[in-house]
């Protein structure tokens, strides 16, 4: 702030700073900023990004009808301040104020910006919510063609109804990025993803309405799917398998040579898919296994020749918490004659464990003796190896790309934005 007083040229540079990439915490921030942009227009226009993903509404120490009463963040002033940013690029919000985007807001975002790129509406599932996004597209006279937006995450809104989907993907038609997991999305509303679309970035975790026929059907034909980076297929076993073994053999084949991240856990797998994966590991830095497995098909798929040849593999991340203690057999893990854990299995550095596994590690002394250490966060636990010991001291930081600003390995909510990840986005990324 105290730049904005040194000179012109830094007064103005100062102002595109603060306010091209604008984040709000709580409700009088937003009060705040909504307040100077009124006064200042010209402010507005520099506005790129909102970004609510950090927003905690007892923060401020204010309950949501105390924030109604003060008029801070409600749906007409969060409409008012979308009037005011009309070179928005970026909306990023979540469920902590589903309540204040209305119909009206919703209209704006899909109809009202035509620079805007990326919508986040991670967890929105109130029932207002609900009622919201399905009066916006109630009327097709109102929804152009093609909307703008490339990169759109309704990643845990569970309360929308499919047919949002399909009138909302039709019109997407330059999607890059899509987070359906754990909607209502069916089968037939995937196929409706425009012709014109390539996406890099798919991620139909949970979702109970897809068929395996008509995933594997998207995945075979369909030209958004050729150029995938990112691809998330995970399921809950408990309440839903999408791919049995069979399924698996038709999949794994047809995946692109693309594919940086590969999630199939909850699917049935046996040894044969080992052999199927071999090749994808030639350039996956992440892959999510499925049930049955063994320590044995791991090391197979490290070491697909024979286990005294040096991998060749991409993987920096197995996720392997679809399996039990006893499949993977920890005595053997962290004995000798296993390589997975040793140097010769890198770049490989971490491992999802379920919490079985996790609790029988926990106060375990080989895992430090082998160069490992246990992490949780949330739900979520891994075996990671210690930096000091891997290629010769050599650190991979874990940016990528692809990543779009995480660093952590395994994420499981598709960023939208460029940008460290943190708030509620890091909670459904890295600890659900």
């Amino acid at each position: 702030m105290s730049l904005l007083l040194t000179s012109r040229t830094l007064h103005s540079v100062t102002l595109a700073t603060l306010y091209s990439k604008v984040t709000i915490p709580h409700s009088r921030i937003f009060r705040k900023f909504l307040a100077h942009v009124k006064e200042y227009p010209a402010l507005g226009t520099i506005v790129r990004r909102l970004d609510f993903s950090h927003f905690n509404p007892t923060g401020a120490g204010q309950s949501a009808r105390e924030r109604a009463e003060t008029l801070n963040l409600i749906p007409s002033t969060l409409l008012e301040c979308l009037d005011l940013v009309p070179n928005l690029q970026e909306f990023l919000v979540q469920e902590h104020i589903d309540d204040d985007i209305d119909f009206r807001v919703l209209q704006k975002l899909l109809c009202g910006l035509p620079r805007l790129r990326a919508l986040d509406l991670c967890a929105c599932s109130s029932g207002s919510f609900q009622d919201a996004f399905t009066a916006a597209i109630s009327d097709l006279s109102t929804l152009p063609d093609s909307i703008s937006i490339t990169r759109l995450s309704l990643h845990e809104c569970t309360i929308l109804l499919s047919s949002v989907f399909e009138v909302l993907l039709p019109r997407l038609t330059s999607l890059t990025h899509l987070d359906v997991a754990h909607t209502r999305i069916t089968s037939s509303a995937l196929r409706t993803i425009s012709q014109t679309t390539k996406l890099s970035h798919l991620n139909l975790s949970k979702c109970a309405g897809l068929t395996s026929d008509g995933v594997l059907d998207f995945l075979t034909i369909h030209p958004a799917a050729q150029s995938l980076i990112y691809l998330n297929l995970a399921m809950d076993a408990k309440s839903n398998e999408l791919f049995d073994a069979e399924d698996l053999r038709a999949l794994i084949p047809i995946l692109p040579s693309t594919l940086k991240s590969l999630n199939l856990k909850g699917s049935k797998m046996d040894s044969s898919h080992i052999t199927l994966l071999c090749p994808l590991t030639q350039h996956l830095e992440e892959l999510g296994l499925g049930r049955h497995l063994e320590l044995f098909d791991l090391c197979r798929l490290i070491f697909p020749n024979n286990d005294l040849v040096e991998s060749t593999h991409a993987l920096h991340y197995l996720d392997i918490s679809d399996l039990t203690p006893a499949e993977l057999d920890l005595g053997s893990l962290f004995g000798a004659s296993c390589r997975l854990l040793q140097l010769a299995s890198s770049p490989l550095e971490v491992l999802e464990l379920s919490p079985a596994v996790m609790k029988k590690l926990e106060k375990s002394a080989s895992v430090k003796r082998a160069g490992w250490c246990l992490r949780e966060a949330g739900r979520r636990g891994w075996l990671v190896r210690e930096k000091g010991v891997v290629n010769e001291g050599k650190k991979d930081d874990g940016l990528r790309e692809w990543k779009w600003g995480a660093t952590y390995w395994g994420m499981r909510k598709i960023p939208v934005a460029r940008a460290e990840v943190g708030g509620m986005y890091g909670h459904y990324m890295f600890k659900r």
